[in-house]
């Protein structure tokens, strides 16, 4: 029987962050620079990037234990974003998931090689799964999708793109450029890590590429929409920023309404990619689902 998506996300939520409290508290560093790393990584949050990963695996049948050093290499780099992102010289934002940014805590330099540490450390994590669960070529492969993602032309490209574009009244093709980079690479690639790992053929893993990609735009979507009609409580952070800061946004651009729909045309169309695929996608179509209806 398929259990719920609640009890699932559960379960696997407990698993990853004990791996990701054992992984950086047996580092051989500096106490400072630990908690620094763990402060943002315990800082809560959805973890919906390895969520899909673990929800990937069970859409093949495989053991979700395949995927725990990938799940936690991307929840590193994440947040590792998610704390550079915050800086003064980024976002200079003073709240993250409820509480204070972790420049705010432990000071910009430390802040800073906190980022460093998760970014390097998670490349490190995906050479330690164990030999049953990926051989060395299936590491390497998914050591090299990750830096695509992550890198100039995934995630920091997008960054770049968005902090280019603020002040500036971008259309529609260059805002999809901005997200489909720097939130939806590495919300695409946990998909595609539960699909390597499971030893998917191309065609299969193709489809569940577009699936992420559709899903990765409506995450954004969603985020600008929560902006404007979010509470500070719930999302944890300030709502409004968006318009302060003079980002193109989708209500911007296709008006709240507008972007509604296209919130649910494009969860739609990852569902669909689903339906030829022949696995038990049920529950990468409830994350489906909840991406469309999250209230933070």
């Amino acid at each position: 029987m398929q259990q719920s998506l609640s009890l699932f996300a559960k379960n696997q939520k407990s698993l990853l962050e004990n791996m990701l409290r054992e992984s950086v508290s047996k580092l051989n560093a500096p106490s400072v620079i630990k908690e620094s790393m763990l402060y943002s990584l315990e800082a809560g949050g959805k973890r919906i990037r390895p969520l899909l990963l673990f929800a990937t695996l069970e859409a093949f049948g495989e053991d979700t234990r395949k995927g725990l050093q990938t799940a936690a290499a991307i929840e590193m780099i994440h947040t590792y974003s998610l704390i550079h992102d915050d800086l003064p010289s980024m976002d200079n934002d003073d709240l993250r998931r409820g509480k204070p940014t972790n420049h705010k805590v432990f000071g910009d330099a430390f802040a800073i090689l906190a980022g460093d540490a998760l970014l390097t450390y998670s490349f490190q994590l995906i050479t330690e799964t164990p030999s049953e669960f990926a051989d060395a070529e299936t590491k390497l492969t998914l050591i090299k999708e990750m830096s695509i993602a992550a890198g100039a032309e995934g995630m920091v490209g997008g960054q770049v793109a968005d902090i280019s574009g603020e002040d500036k009244a971008l259309n529609l093709n260059e805002l999809e450029y901005i997200h489909i980079h720097k939130t939806g690479k590495l919300l695409q690639y946990s998909v595609v890590a539960g699909a390597i790992l499971a030893g998917a053929d191309k065609g299969t893993l193709e489809t569940l590429a577009e699936f992420a990609y559709h899903l990765g735009i409506a995450f954004q979507i969603r985020d600008d929409i929560l902006d404007l009609e979010g509470t500070e409580e719930v999302i944890g952070k300030p709502v409004g920023s968006d318009a302060s800061k003079h980002k193109s946004t989708y209500p911007s651009l296709l008006t709240l309404e507008g972007a509604k729909d296209a919130l649910h045309h494009h969860i739609q169309q990852a569902k669909s990619r689903l339906s030829g695929t022949g696995l038990n996608t049920k529950l990468l179509e409830d994350i489906a689902e909840l991406i469309e209806t999250r209230n933070h």
